[in-house]
C-alpha cells in the first residue's frame, strides 16, 4: 500500500496520440495521476469533465494532469474527442501499473464481483514522490479536491 512520502511507482505507458509518457521525463513537474475505471461511463465521464472545465486553474498551479484506465488507445482517442479533454489519457491494458499503485482489485457492481481499477488520484511531487493520495474521489468535484490539497 502507497502512502505519502513514498517514491511513485515508475511507469512507461502509451498515452491517446501513442506517444510514450513515462514517469521520469515528468521530473520537475507536479503531477494529478488519476486512475479511472472506464471510458465513455458516466462517473468517469464527469470526472474527465470536471477536470476539463478546470484545466485552467490545474494549469495555473503547474499541475500536469494525466488519466489511467485500461481502456485502449483507440477508446481513449475516442473519449477525448468526443468531450475534448486537453490531457492525456495512458493506456494499461494489462493494468500493471494500476497494479503497482494498488488501485487494482476485487469491485462489485449490481451484486456482481470483478477485478478492475479503483478510482484513485495521486498526486506526485516534483521530485517524484506521492505528495498526496486522493481515495474518496467525488467525480464531479475531482478538480478542486486535487487544488484544496496544494499549500
Amino acid at each position: 500500500m502507497l502512502r505519502p512520502g513514498d517514491k511513485a511507482p515508475s511507469f512507461s505507458l502509451r498515452d491517446t496520440q501513442g506517444k510514450t509518457v513515462k514517469l521520469q521525463d515528468l521530473k520537475g513537474k507536479k503531477i494529478a495521476l488519476y486512475f479511472y475505471p472506464k471510458d465513455m461511463t458516466p462517473g468517469c465521464t464527469k470526472e474527465a469533465c470536471n477536470l476539463r472545465d478546470n484545466f485552467s486553474a490545474l494549469k495555473r498551479h503547474n499541475i500536469t494532469v494525466l488519466g489511467v484506465s485500461s481502456d485502449d488507445q483507440i477508446s481513449h482517442q475516442r473519449f477525448t474527442e468526443k468531450f475534448e479533454l486537453p490531457f492525456p489519457l495512458l493506456s494499461d491494458p494489462e493494468h500493471e501499473i494500476a497494479e503497482r499503485y494498488g488501485v487494482w482489485g476485487e469491485k462489485k457492481l449490481y451484486g456482481k464481483t470483478y477485478m478492475g481499477i479503483k478510482r484513485m488520484t495521486f498526486m506526485i511531487d516534483e521530485e517524484g514522490r506521492i505528495e498526496r493520495i486522493i481515495d474518496k474521489v467525488v467525480v464531479e468535484d475531482h478538480a478542486a479536491q486535487i487544488l484544496a490539497g496544494l499549500g
